[in-house]
């Protein structure tokens, strides 16, 4: 993968050392601009929620109706939504539990035993409180876990948690569930796109795709109006599925200029379609911009899985979605490249695919 050679542009505060100290105000590095602000711009109503899809039946071959209903709320998510939460997927209930729990007490250890883990830009893989390294950015509320799963050569065991016991074979287990997960979506897309069931997988790599976990540690903030756990920011990769605090909710999505809080089904993992489905896709499903609010009551932890294209296959828009009408919107850019280019920047909406659209 290609680095940026360089470390963090200022020593490292972790945002958990900062809500622990008990000071009632927040460092000016954490406070959003206005417009930005978490009550600046109208929440919609509590009615409001991602769609939630019943995906049980989609491996049962004999059901045609059944799994057609499901590819029609699949598709109807991507094009309107860009997101949407599936219910009975087949992963174990206990597994989500257990993960979530044991993630929660990692992030309760001591900071010199976390400390071990602190990353660098370079990777990113490690114990992380910033994103991006603009010097002087303004930060957000959160400290994180990053780490990879797929490629195996990028796997290394020894830079995931030691603590607590057993954390590393949850990771294992999950991992495996999850990439199982993005295979059975990214063929639903692909058929819901006309293409093969098998497209969107072949030319993510194949089998030979890129799988890596952030977990994401909100704590409690004493000023939870002036910042964010996450700025707004649509998602760089293919696809994500998010384990979220289904106990807290935090998690917004943009919606016709309105920040919808999503409520979490129980046991329910919530899929949002990434930038390179967006290319891939020529723009007929689009990763949609999403933010983190914090409370001063609760702590909440989350875990993102991020299911990514090989980082050195060139995504480009599908051939058999090009028309005369509808010209291809995007030129060849590598996963890796795109990476590079975001992580430089740190979250900023949607400007960053926006502005790799070809010129016409």
């Amino acid at each position: 993968m290609s680095n940026l050679n360089q470390d963090w542009p200022e020593p490292i505060v972790r945002v958990q050392s900062l809500s622990e100290s008990g000071c009632p105000v927040i460092p000016s590095r954490y406070i959003k601009p206005l417009p930005d602000r978490p009550t600046s711009s109208a929440v919609a109503s509590a009615a409001l929620n991602i769609p939630i899809i019943d995906v049980h039946a989609f491996s049962l071959d004999q059901d045609h109706s059944l799994r057609r209903t499901i590819l029609n709320q699949v598709s109807d998510a991507c094009r309107n939504w860009g997101f949407f939460q599936i219910i009975n997927h087949g992963i174990r209930p206990e597994l989500l539990d257990d993960i979530r729990r044991a993630w929660h007490d990692f992030f309760k250890l001591p900071v010199e035993t976390k400390q071990v883990y602190a990353n660098s830009p370079k990777t990113y893989e490690g114990y992380g409180s910033r994103l991006g390294v603009q010097k002087g950015a303004i930060l957000d509320w959160s400290d994180y876990f990053f780490l990879h799963y797929l490629p195996p050569r990028l796997k290394d065991h020894n830079k995931w948690p030691a603590a607590p016991p057993c954390i590393r074979e949850l990771i294992e287990e999950y991992g495996e569930e999850i990439v199982k997960l993005g295979g059975r979506l990214l063929e639903l897309l692909s058929v819901n796109l006309g293409l093969p069931e098998g497209y969107l997988q072949n030319t993510f790599g194949g089998q030979d795709v890129g799988a890596c976990l952030r977990v994401n540690y909100y704590p409690k903030c004493p000023q939870p109006e002036l910042t964010l756990g996450l700025s707004s920011h649509s998602d760089p990769g293919g696809l994500t599925l998010l384990l979220p605090d289904d106990k807290v909710a935090g998690l917004q999505v943009r919606k016709d200029n309105k920040w919808i809080t999503v409520k979490p089904a129980p046991h329910a993992i919530i899929v949002n379609v990434g930038d390179q489905v967006q290319v891939l896709s020529n723009a007929i499903y689009r990763s949609v911009e999403h933010r983190v609010i914090v409370n001063s009551e609760k702590e909440r932890v989350s875990l993102a899985f991020f299911y990514n294209p090989k980082s050195d296959i060139p995504i480009e828009p599908a051939k058999e979605l090009i028309t005369r009408d509808k010209p291809a919107l995007y030129s060849p850019m590598t996963f890796d490249e795109y990476r590079l280019y975001i992580r430089m920047r740190g979250p900023q909406g949607k400007s960053q695919v926006d502005s790799l659209k070809s010129p016409r």
